[in-house]
């Protein structure tokens, strides 16, 4: 019986070994601390120190799960000892399969953790891995109901947009992309992933200093206002260079500029413009994305030691250090420029004269109210994440008791009509 219990003992050590290697490092008895949300995202060379210092701090001496599909434990010391931070524990996971990353002992180690971060890699290997599956509910858990801090580097920041590419078919070029939208290499996932909040129709992209990125983030983000309802927007980050997101939506970018070109980049379709879509993104053809040179609307913005330069995200209206740009495409050919702000006003109260109607009040607590002189209109409300989760007809006041704070899009509907209102509930 001796022999038959230690056979099963060394049978499933076996198994385990296949599926994942753990690291850990510090204390291995669990500890609860009042850590806060944010996020931070790299653009995949060495880790910025300042920027991982934030990450840390935010799970203010609690446990740190990283989360890999390649390499071993080298975060593991760097975290816990090498940053001036003091924290209860790091354990590494290097996952070999999804059953690694669905073994109850791992996710276990995720609910436990205050901070979780994912290295880089392979991003289909974690899509993969952790999509549709026990590890994308304990995620997704963590994010929005324990509100921990999460970030990741290269193929660790390339999933955390609701929106991603995923790399299933490979890497794709600038060229791939614009010559066509629809390359088999163009995988793309929406809103069916990880939720978190201020990444809503965000897509992001690293390694921005590869000449061979911006072109193809940008048909990335024509390919998703052609298959949604929305627009999307883009975060990117150049080899060096950080952003941290705090749980009020300010990304605070960090880097080593002006000794270095750090730089990154919030892209958006150009607010002011009502038609946001591209002209041409069809499977076969080069992609158009013009809107008379001003389709795309980016602030670039120099990462720093301090970290001082910010973008908001709550509204795309504002940020600081940075300079505005526009990106447009015509027959497949990428082209910028210099702008300006375009002052976007989608978070006040706006009226379209051609429906005659208008929407607040914005913020809203309990309800919101519609006032039109429409006999008939159609009301649907999406989250940040664009999935739709509520349909009204001809209703002028809308209960919104029920809902978390954050983010929202109302879109109203008469015959043929439409406008979306960007709302928050506060």
């Amino acid at each position: 019986m001796k022999k038959i219990t230690l056979l099963f003992t060394i049978i499933t050590q076996l198994i385990v070994a296949q599926n994942y290697t753990e690291y850990a490092t510090g204390n291995t008895t669990d500890i609860d601390t009042n850590h806060e949300f944010g996020i931070c995202m790299m653009g995949g060379a060495s880790e910025n120190d300042n920027a991982m210092i934030w990450f840390l701090e935010k799970a203010n001496g609690g446990d740190v799960v990283v989360l890999r599909a390649s390499g071993s434990d080298g975060y593991n010391n760097y975290m816990y000892s090498q940053l001036g931070v003091s924290i209860n524990s790091v354990t590494t996971f290097v996952f070999n399969n999804e059953a690694g990353a669905i073994d109850p002992y791992v996710l276990q180690k995720v609910e436990n953790a205050e901070a979780i971060w994912f290295a880089g890699g392979d991003q289909y290997d974690y899509v993969s891995f952790f999509k549709d599956n026990a590890m994308e509910d304990a995620l997704n858990t963590f994010i929005n109901t324990k509100q921990g801090v999460i970030g990741g580097t290269s193929a660790g920041m390339a999933i955390l947009g609701s929106a991603y590419f995923s790399a299933e078919n490979g890497t794709v070029t600038n060229a791939q992309a614009l010559s066509n939208p629809y390359d088999n290499r163009m995988t793309l996932g929406y809103n069916d992933f990880l939720d978190i909040p201020f990444l809503g129709n965000v897509i992001t992209d690293t390694h921005y200093d590869d000449p061979d990125r911006r072109a193809r983030h940008f048909t990335f983000l024509a390919r998703y206002a052609t298959d949604n309802p929305f627009s999307s927007s883009g975060i990117a980050c150049n080899e060096y260079t950080s952003v941290c997101i705090d749980q009020f939506g300010e990304a605070h970018v960090y880097g080593d500029y002006p000794n270095y070109d750090e730089f990154a980049y919030f892209i958006f379709a150009n607010c002011n413009n009502n038609t946001y879509w591209p002209e041409t993104c069809v499977d076969g053809q080069p992609l158009t994305w013009d809107r008379e040179g001003e389709a795309v609307k980016v602030y670039k913005i120099p990462g720093t030691q301090t970290g001082e330069n910010y973008f908001n995200l709550t509204d795309y209206t504002n940020g600081s250090g940075g300079n505005w740009e526009n990106w447009f495409v015509t027959n497949g050919s990428f082209s910028t420029s210099p702008s300006s702000n375009p002052f976007c006003s989608a978070l006040s109260v706006t009226e379209n004269e051609t429906l005659e109607i208008s929407v607040g009040p914005n913020p809203f607590s309990d309800v919101i109210t519609i006032t039109s002189q429409l006999n008939k209109f159609d009301v649907k409300l999406y989250d940040i994440f664009g999935k739709q989760i509520a349909q009204y007809n001809d209703q002028s006041h809308i209960e919104t008791t029920n809902l978390a704070t954050g983010l929202y899009f109302l879109q109203i509907s008469s015959e043929g009509l439409q406008q979306t209102f960007k709302m928050i509930k506060d």
